[in-house]
């Protein structure tokens, strides 16, 4: 019977082992199945976060930046915030609680080895901190190299057309070559630093239990320090049990001087000034019935003076042309009216009003933008048209399309309105790319119409076609035409002619002829009869 009781007293260690074991998965299953839609969820937050930022922030802001430097920040950058900060929050709660909860028992079992020890630690902690404080420093660089390849690579895809023709190959590998070595330079650097953290640690530790090891064991030896020797082992046992969760937490330590780098580089974003406020509690404009007025404004951008003392009034139904040299302002002038940047002087007035009182959103409803390059989503051609009215019908798409002169060839096409045009519209010629982007001004029917010269890029019978387009949608609308070709201002109501920033001219195209100043420069220079 004893031999039997033995054989159920291994049976219940056996059992109590599968249990314990089992226990501990079960709550390390729980506490994933907890944390990980945290830290799916921060992710989630902040990624939303950088592209609402990006939708709020002025057109000026992305002249500075580059594209490429602002997707790596939405993607790597993001990637190493989930990895290196929120990847570690479970070990910054778990590891300091068992380091405070251990050396507390360890304090019970003896306060004068327990001193000694809070003397050694801050050391090692010191060396560790020292190796893993540059690895922020280097995960900047990283981060700005990886920035630098996407947007190589970016440039790459927009451009291969010119690479291939120009035979540039060779020096935009070059290019990436260098950035990607230097990138994999950078991020050797930081992994033997990360990696270094963790042995470190583990070494030190073991270094300071040899220390308690000789320094407790010789005390009790020459019966200096009243301890029983079981409980000598118990103390150096209790203390293994910290190597562990210190040699995690100086790892989660330098994950987190990682990640620290991606987090400011993702706050840039963040915390980038919004200088057109959105004014959501501002009245609504409904409708445009009077004049836009310019009343003496000045515009700046990084202290450098784009625009000074501007005067100008547009009556509804007037078109007014702006002409002048490559820098002039042409476009800053008219992008101000619908607040892609705000004067930094002075008033622009709708109906009376600065157009600061009003929404933004009710404003922009009253504007439609062509621009000289057509910007178009990979979507289908009925997407493209009825991307400000996504409730408009089909009905009211295919109207649009025929006073854009669009119709024609949309019909043509496999799918119809229901062909996909492929990224920025490259399944389209120029021709029809534009008079997509005219049928989408067309659609909106707005009241107030922003043209940069809509066919400057376009050939003959496409120009012929776009401009026919572009003259029905004018009817009857307020126009602010920004001119390179003068041929197709002339019947403008007002001509201003910019110079640095500053009207120099302004009157019908007869009076400024009459003038033989700067624009009867420009008209000769175009040969314009």
């Amino acid at each position: 019977s004893g031999d039997n009781g033995k054989t159920k007293a291994l049976g219940i260690i056996c059992l109590l082992i599968l249990a314990s074991i089992l226990l501990k998965n079960v709550f390390l299953f729980f506490s994933m199945y907890i944390l990980n839609p945290i830290k799916n969820r921060i992710g989630n937050s902040i990624r939303f976060d950088i592209y609402n930022k990006i939708l709020q922030l002025p057109i000026g802001y992305f002249t500075e930046k580059r594209k490429g430097d602002i997707m790596s920040r939405t993607t790597n950058d993001l990637a190493e915030v989930e990895t290196s900060v929120v990847g570690t929050l479970e070990g910054w709660i778990r590891d300091p609680l068992t380091i405070v909860i251990v050396l507390f028992s360890l304090f019970m079992l003896s306060y004068q080895l327990t001193l000694f020890l809070l003397v050694m630690l801050p050391v090692a902690g010191f060396i560790i901190g020292r190796i893993t404080r540059s690895l922020k420093k280097q995960s900047h660089e990283v981060a700005v190299k990886y920035g630098e390849s996407v947007s190589v690579l970016d440039e790459t895809l927009g451009g291969l057309r010119v690479i291939k023709a120009f035979n540039a190959e060779y020096i935009l590998r070059n290019k990436f070559f260098s950035i990607n070595e230097s990138l994999l330079a950078s991020k050797n650097f930081i992994g033997y630093r990360r990696d270094l953290a963790s042995p470190l640690s583990e070494t030190m530790g073991v270094a300071i239990f040899c220390g308690i090891l000789y320094f407790g064991g010789a005390l009790i030896l020459k019966n200096e320090l009243a301890l029983e020797p079981s409980t000598f082992i118990t103390y150096l046992a209790l203390f293994y049990n910290i190597i562990n969760p210190a040699k995690t937490l100086s790892t989660s330590f330098s994950n987190m001087q990682k990640g620290y780098a991606a987090i400011s580089r993702i706050e840039e974003i963040l915390n980038a000034p919004v200088t057109v406020n959105e004014n959501p509690g501002g009245l609504a404009i409904e409708s445009f019935t009077n004049k836009i007025e310019f009343r003496n404004i000045s515009f700046a951008y990084d202290e450098v003076q784009i625009l000074k003392n501007i005067n100008l009034i547009i009556e509804k139904g007037k078109t007014i042309a702006l002409v002048g040299s490559s820098g002039a302002g042409k476009s800053t002038l008219a992008d101000l009216v619908p607040r892609f940047h705000d004067v930094t002087a002075g008033e622009i007035l709708i109906d009376g009003k600065n157009i600061k009182d009003y929404s933004l959103q009710s404003l922009r409803k009253l504007i439609s933008i062509v621009t000289q390059e057509p910007i178009l989503f990979n979507d289908s051609i009925a997407g493209n048209i009825s991307l400000g009215m996504p409730d408009a019908d089909r009905e009211q798409i295919e109207s649009a399309a025929k006073v854009a002169n669009a119709y024609h060839f949309i019909m043509q096409k496999e799918n119809g309105f229901d062909s996909n045009i492929g990224d920025r519209g490259s399944k389209l010629s120029g021709g029809e790319r534009q008079r997509l982007t005219i049928a989408r001004a067309v659609l909106k029917n707005p009241p107030i119409l922003i043209l940069d010269e809509a066919t400057s890029s376009l050939d003959t019978e496409s120009e012929r076609l776009v401009q026919d387009a572009i003259n029905n949608m004018m009817q009857n609308r307020t126009s602010i035409v920004i001119a390179h070709r003068l041929s197709t201002v002339r019947h403008a109501d007002e001509i201003i002619v910019l110079q640095k920033g500053e009207i120099a001219e302004r009157g019908t195209h007869d009076e400024l002829l009459a003038k033989q100043g700067f624009y009867k420069r420009l008209v000769d220079m175009q040969e314009v009869k």
